[in-house]
Order: structure tokens, then C-alpha cells, then sequence
């Protein structure tokens, strides 16, 4: 894929860049495989705002993606389209199984119309194959990984991420984040090979608020411009700075540590993602 700047014929268009989407061969979703999607506008199921600037926002269909692929082992499958997810930034794949059986997957970069693809512990590393993390050799660029065997991908699935298996020792193997956090996962959890796709949408500039707009996200209002009944950091004669960063309700920003003391995976973390940016700086 490649980002597409726009002739600014008008104000608006100046900083607007999108994906020109060479990669995507299919507009049409396969519609056995779709799902109305309500909005909640940031409501609860009393009505109340329970979260603030949502609304609004183009009308999007749920496309059924296969994250656990546990229970067509064995079995070939041919990618027949790699189309648009309006409800992610990477690409997603249409999977038409030997039995006749159709799926979608997240798309890796590089996957082609008419390749073949299988999942389970006989698998090859090959780029599209969803196998254990056991059977995956060391150093291999690996996305949609579980964290509990049978639960489904929930690390690296966004556009273009994609963590590094480094080592395997006894029931767990480790690997490298996109986050740059060390972790420990089971070794029979399964990763799919290769790297997501759609790799430079972080290029994208949104370039006007229309197009936030258009994403469901609502203008959102800075503290230091609200009265001091409604924000900590807000009131002051003139336009004061504010204070320290803190949120809504109090709790400072920018460095303030909120992960649980005690919590029961903070075994399973070899190293944080703040100690390898703070490595960076000081080299």
C-alpha cells in the first residue's frame, strides 16, 4: 500500500492524506459472514454518558473474524480476497477451506489471492499459517498470538505490528512486543507467521475534523479551558497553564503508574515497556 496526498484545492485538503488500498481486491464482503453493529454513543444501558466525545460516525457492519482457527486443523485454505475492515486498520483476508467452508482472518503483509494457507501443529512457518508457539523456530516475526491456549489472538493484531519470538524455555516462550515489553506466553498458544498488514497506516494524517467525524470521535474540550468545577486543571485568570496533567477525575498523566502493585500476571513480564524507552533516551 501507499499514502496518497491530496491536491489541496481547498484549505481542509492541505494535510489530508489516505491509503490508496492497491492491496485490497474485493469492495464487496462476503455477506454470510457479516453482522449488524450498534453504536452506543458512549452510553451505558441507562442512557447515561458514561464516556465523553463519541458519536456520530459513517453506519459500519461487523465482519466475523476467525482469531482462534483451533478447529480447522489440517485443512487447506485458499485466500480468495484481502479487502477493507472499516472496524480495523489492517487488512482482512476471506479463507474459502477445502470443505467449502469460508472464514476471515487478519490479513499478514505480503499474502496474495490464490496462495494456500493451513493452520494447526503440523503447519509450516510460512507467512499466513496459524501454528503453537512450540513449533514456531526462534526469531520469527510472528501477530495474532494468544495469551491463553483456546482463548483467541489478542496481541499484535493492529496494521503493520508484529512481536519477535525469542526464546523458549520449559512451558513458555518469550517474546518481544510491539510495546517493547518482554513477555512470557504458554508455549501451546498459537501465533499466526508474518507481520500484519497495511503497514504504513500510521502515515495517515486525518488532516481536517470531518473525517474524525466521519470515525465516531466528537470534538473534544481541553481542561485548562474549563471552569475549575469541571476539570482540575481548569479556571485561572487568563489562560493559566493549568497545573499538573492529571484526567477528569484527578489522576495524574505523563509517567503516574496505574497498573495493579500485586497484579497476577506481573510474573509473566520479563521486562516493562517503560524500561526499554528509557534505555532509548539515555543512549
Amino acid at each position: 500500500m501507499a499514502i496518497k496526498k491530496r491536491k489541496p484545492t481547498i484549505n481542509s485538503q492541505r494535510q489530508y492524506s489516505v491509503d490508496d488500498k492497491e492491496d485490497v481486491t474485493s469492495t464487496e464482503p462476503e455477506r454470510s459472514l457479516l453482522e449488524a453493529m450498534s453504536n452506543s454513543g458512549g452510553r451505558n444501558n441507562q442512557g447515561r454518558m458514561t464516556m465523553r466525545y463519541r458519536g456520530g460516525g459513517h453506519k459500519r457492519r461487523y465482519r466475523k473474524i476467525d482469531f482462534k482457527r483451533n478447529d480447522k486443523d489440517g485443512i487447506p485454505a485458499r485466500v480468495a480476497t484481502i479487502e477493507y475492515d472499516p472496524n480495523r486498520s489492517a487488512r482482512i483476508s476471506l479463507l474459502v477451506y477445502a470443505d467449502g467452508e469460508k472464514r476471515y482472518i487478519v490479513a499478514p503483509d505480503g499474502i496474495e489471492v490464490g496462495q494456500t494457507v493451513m493452520s494447526g501443529p503440523q503447519a509450516t512457518a510460512d507467512t499466513g499459517n496459524c501454528l503453537p508457539l512450540t513449533n514456531i523456530p526462534l526469531g520469527t516475526r510472528v501477530h495474532c498470538i494468544e495469551m491463553r491456549p483456546g482463548k483467541g489472538a489478542q496481541l499484535a493484531r493492529a496494521a503493520g505490528t508484529h512481536a519477535q519470538l525469542t526464546a523458549r524455555e520449559g512451558d513458555y516462550a518469550t517474546l518481544e512486543l510491539p510495546s517493547g515489553e518482554t513477555r512470557l506466553v504458554p508455549s501451546k498458544c498459537r501465533a499466526t507467521v508474518g507481520v500484519t498488514s497495511n503497514v504504513e497506516h500510521f502515515n495517515i494524517e486525518i488532516g481536517k475534523a470531518g473525517r474524525s467525524r466521519w470515525l465516531g470521535r466528537r470534538p473534544r474540550t481541553r481542561g485548562v479551558a474549563m471552569n475549575p468545577i469541571d476539570h482540575p486543571m481548569g479556571g485561572g485568570e487568563g489562560r493559566a497553564s493549568g497545573g499538573h496533567p492529571r484526567s477528569r477525575k484527578g489522576v495524574p498523566a505523563k509517567g503516574y503508574k496505574t497498573r495493579t502493585r500485586n497484579k497476577d500476571s506481573n510474573k509473566y513480564i520479563i521486562r516493562r515497556r517503560t524500561e526499554s524507552k528509557s534505555r532509548k533516551k539515555s543512549k
